[in-house]
């Protein structure tokens, strides 16, 4: 054998576990920012959980104790657009750890707070993190593996939301009523806190966007494929606001005021096996989960409008909901990301500014419906709704939910 072949052999052997090295699936880093969402929907939600006992330590009605999601959810609408274009050119797991720790001083304030405007602050401040945290985690998702594992990356980032709505946001109610509501938001900074340390052991850093790279917001807009995107996840979590929030009256009117929670379980357990559908599938077929998606969406809210007095329809309905719905998140997130390209955290920033803007107009425009037109038209109002978000998904088959694999 020739000096040249051993040379060429030897150095083909020294690559070789560098680039199965790569191409491990980054697990435990994928799962620290999966328990970043954790966190930030879990503070996001726990008040629901706990609206009379907050109410009587901060000597408030529970309406005003709701507000504390709403003031959250503004923070967020406000602050990330502006916040992700400040810190782009910062280092992201400084960044990432920056927003982590926000969860944790707001966190402890509202556990120590006896006052309700200070309250309110410490919850705003975890509303302008949590607009900062989304926008950056699917972009930080998707560089910590190579193209062909994008999809898969980021249905692991994003299982953290789905999963706190199905078992932590019941999970922590719980623990506030055996406990205390406020050793609940003391839980949460101790799990924040050992995140940060998570972060620092298996998260790597990436350096942030030099100016020249950077696209202006306007530019953003007009990337094929983004506009697309925006509208259905607007469309879509409207959809969803709409019966997720009002689902007690709509239930009440079925005659089933005290299955709340058994309706709602159902729907978290299917989320749960929508995400691991996603998973398994998004880098072949986004275009057809997402379509899938909107259309059992549009089924599931269908049979809700049709049922009379028929509760076991009730729960198949909350099922093909859980199912559609679970990786909707992280459908919506991928097709930005891939669409925007060097512009992805600015996307992200825009598909939270969207979902956001979706929840709190679900919230109010579900408000005026009830009590206007009653709970029966709140299915019929989200299939209009639905039906908008599966025609444009259809529309968006070049740009958007294009009919190809995200490996090209």
């Amino acid at each position: 054998m020739s000096t040249i072949s051993v040379k060429a052999m030897t150095q083909l052997d020294e690559t070789q576990p560098r680039t199965r090295k790569q191409d491990r699936f980054p697990l435990a880093g994928l799962l620290a920012l999966a328990t970043a969402g954790f966190i930030t929907l879990l503070t996001e939600t726990l008040p629901a959980g706990v609206l009379p006992a907050m109410s009587r330590d901060l000597g408030v009605t529970e309406s005003a104790v709701g507000q504390t999601v709403t003031v959250y959810a503004i923070g967020s609408v406000i602050a990330a657009v502006p916040l992700t274009k400040a810190t782009m050119g910062w280092p992201r797991r400084r960044l990432l750890l920056l927003a982590i720790a926000g969860f944790a001083v707001a966190n402890t304030v509202t556990a120590i707070s006896d006052n309700y405007v200070l309250t309110l602050g410490s919850r705003l401040l975890a509303g302008v993190v949590s607009g900062l945290l989304w926008a950056i985690l699917a972009g930080y998702a998707t560089r910590m593996v190579p193209a062909h594992q994008r999809g898969r990356a980021m249905a692991v980032a994003m299982a953290g939301a789905p999963i706190a709505l199905s078992i932590g946001v019941p999970a922590g109610a719980f623990l506030a009523r055996v406990l205390q509501w406020r050793i609940a938001f003391g839980i949460m900074t101790a799990l924040t806190l050992l995140l940060i340390v998570w972060v620092l052991a298996a998260v790597p850093d990436f350096p942030g966007q030099g100016k020249e790279e950077r696209l202006p917001l306007a530019r953003t807009f007009r990337i094929p494929g983004v506009a697309p995107i925006l509208f259905v996840t607007l469309v879509y979590v409207l959809a969803h606001s709409l019966l997720y929030t009002y689902i007690a009256p709509i239930l009440d009117r079925l005659g089933m005021d005290g299955q709340v929670d058994a309706v709602l379980l159902t729907f978290g357990l299917l989320s749960l096996v929508s995400i691991w559908v996603t998973g398994a599938l998004i880098d072949r077929r986004l275009r057809v989960l997402m379509i899938t998606s909107c259309a059992l969406f549009a089924a599931a809210v269908l049979l809700l409008g049709l049922v009379t007095d028929a509760p076991v329809l009730v729960y198949v309905s909350a099922a093909v909901w859980g199912l559609a719905f679970g990786g909707a998140a992280t459908l919506l997130q991928t097709a930005s990301a891939e669409a925007a390209g060097e512009a992805g955290d600015v996307a992200q920033s825009l598909i939270v500014t969207c979902w956001n803007l979706g929840i709190a107009a679900g919230g109010l425009f579900g408000g005026l419906l009830l009590g206007t037109t009653g709970a029966s038209w709140l299915p019929w109002t989200a299939l209009v709704l639905l039906a908008a978000a599966l025609t444009a998904t259809v529309g968006a088959r070049a740009h958007g939910f294009p009919a190809r694999s995200l490996n090209g």
